[in-house]
This record gives structure tokens, sequence and C-alpha cells, in this order.
């Protein structure tokens, strides 16, 4: 899941800071989710899916099917 967002994040180009600003956190706290130092939490999951157009279980590893669900 770790690998997963920090993908994401770099094949948009965008930094830590960036991303932190969307999840209304620090840059370290969403740095240590990026690095598996922290769990993610549900709700900060939703967001990331979201914001990233794709699906939870994307994130989470379950599939590798990027599309959310209609």
């Amino acid at each position: 899941m770790h690998e997963r967002i920090r993908n994401l994040r770099e094949d948009r180009d965008l930094k830590q800071e960036d991303l932190a600003k969307v999840l209304n956190c620090t840059q370290a706290c969403y740095s240590h989710y990026e690095s598996g130092k922290r769990d993610i939490p549900t709700e900060v999951l939703v967001k990331l899916a979201k914001f990233y157009s794709v699906s939870v279980d994307y994130l989470l590893g379950l599939t590798k099917q990027r599309n959310p669900y209609p």
C-alpha cells in the first residue's frame, strides 16, 4: 500500500507537501504514511482514493485494477 501511494504521487509529479495539504496533515505525517511508519486511517484512504480516482482496494493492494467502482 505504501509503495502505491508513493508511486501515484510521483506519477503526478507532486511533492509530499502537496498531499499533506490535501489531507490536512503535516509533511512529516504524510511521509510516515508513505514509509509505512504510520497506519493510514480509513478516512485518509478514502480521500486518497478520491484524489487519485482509484479504488481503496487498489491502494490496499487487493487488486491491480485502478478504476474506482461505479
